[in-house]
């Protein structure tokens, strides 16, 4: 029979290894981001807060899960070119990624006056 104390500490103990192997996750900079998002030309499509626009979808507020957001970027086969980390490392992704997360998302129609008349 398999003791579970001993499955959970093998677990544990590769989860710390992963971790310990992945070295500290840098923090990304919404500020540096916001720059990096202009200097690649990314506004052009997304529009310079990712509200998106003829060419580009809204990518902003709430973009999806960086995971997610980094393998589009470096695979996409659509409008879109494909971005190597040659051409945009991983740091300013994150950065760019932080950024779109720091735009804040816009007022609910209902609460503008002018909207209810």
């Amino acid at each position: 029979m398999i003791d579970v104390r001993i499955v959970c500490g093998v677990a544990a103990g590769l989860v710390a290894a992963i971790l310990v192997a992945a070295g500290p996750a840098q923090a990304a900079d919404a500020a540096k981001g916001k720059q990096t998002f202009a200097r690649a030309g990314c506004w052009q499509c997304h529009g310079y807060e990712g509200q998106g626009g003829v060419a580009g979808p809204k990518i902003a507020p709430e973009p999806i899960p960086f995971e997610t957001f980094s393998s589009f970027v470096r695979t996409t086969s659509r409008q879109m070119p494909p971005y190597s980390d040659a051409v945009l490392p991983d740091a300013d992704l994150a950065d760019i990624h932080a950024y779109l997360q720091s735009v804040p998302k816009p007022p609910d129609p209902k609460s503008i006056p002018l909207l209810n008349q």
